[in-house]
């Protein structure tokens, strides 16, 4: 990643329209972490303060690191999950290696449908930097650009690659998750899917042609243009 992207990208902007606010749901969302050798260990965790069944939650677990020489790299992990009643329950962890002069944030988000339901936060810095762990406020609640990769294959990945680059240098950074996923279909071909907020906005048959793949990254940015302009008007609607 680039420089500059940590400066940019605040913090995730995880809410659904319609739905930009904290739902009162009993579902609290919570990160453990530890370092140890220099080695992150962090938890997503999910609890249940109530006495009803909860099913079909989603979460997002992932993490921003800012090398020593101000690189970029990050990690994620997304599932679905259900908790009995006053269950806590581990949902994902992250392993991350972590140097002198390194930062890392880490973020939690679970939601229900469309609704953001809990979120955690916090930033780790290495022991030599002597900072203890901060959790992220609230105003720095606002991140944009993320990319989230679910490939199989070679063509999958060469796509995440190509569209990421068009998408940093696009000036577009959008406040919402980029998912990019890969399934197997006939033969050696797979079937590649761009999703926003669950919705499948772009689809395509792989082919192993870096045109081709190229051609489908700017069709699925214009793509994503339009959502975003849709889903800025309807967040605005729901508002008034």
């Amino acid at each position: 990643m680039k420089t500059d992207i940590f400066h940019i990208l605040s913090l995730l902007l995880f809410l659904t329209i319609g739905t930009s606010v904290l739902s009162q749901e009993s579902v609290s969302a919570k990160i453990v972490a530890k370092v140890a050798d220099n080695l992150i260990d962090a938890k997503a965790v999910a609890q249940n303060n109530e006495t009803t069944f909860k099913d079909d939650y989603s979460y997002v677990l992932f993490s921003l690191k800012k090398g020593a020489q101000g690189n970029y790299s990050k990690n994620s992990q997304s599932g679905k999950f259900s908790l009995q009643s006053g269950e806590e329950k581990a949902l994902a962890s992250l392993k991350i290696n972590i140097q002198k002069e390194e930062e890392c944030k880490i973020f939690l988000f679970i939601r229900k449908d469309d609704a953001l339901i809990s979120k955690d936060s916090v930033i780790i810095y290495a022991a030599e930097k002597e900072k203890k762990n901060e959790v992220i406020a609230e105003t720095d609640f606002e991140i944009k650009g993320i990319v989230i990769e679910d490939v199989i294959t070679k063509i999958g990945k060469d796509f995440h690659d190509y569209f990421y680059q068009e998408y940093s240098n696009s000036g577009s950074q959008y406040p919402f998750v980029i998912n990019i996923k890969e399934k197997p279909y006939f033969g050696r071909s797979s079937i590649i899917t761009v999703e926003i907020e669950g919705q499948n906005v772009y689809q395509f048959l792989s082919k192993p042609d870096e045109d081709f793949l190229r051609s489908s990254v700017k069709s699925a940015l214009e793509i994503i243009s339009q959502f975003a302009i849709q889903r800025k008007l309807l967040y605005k609607n729901n508002r008034i």
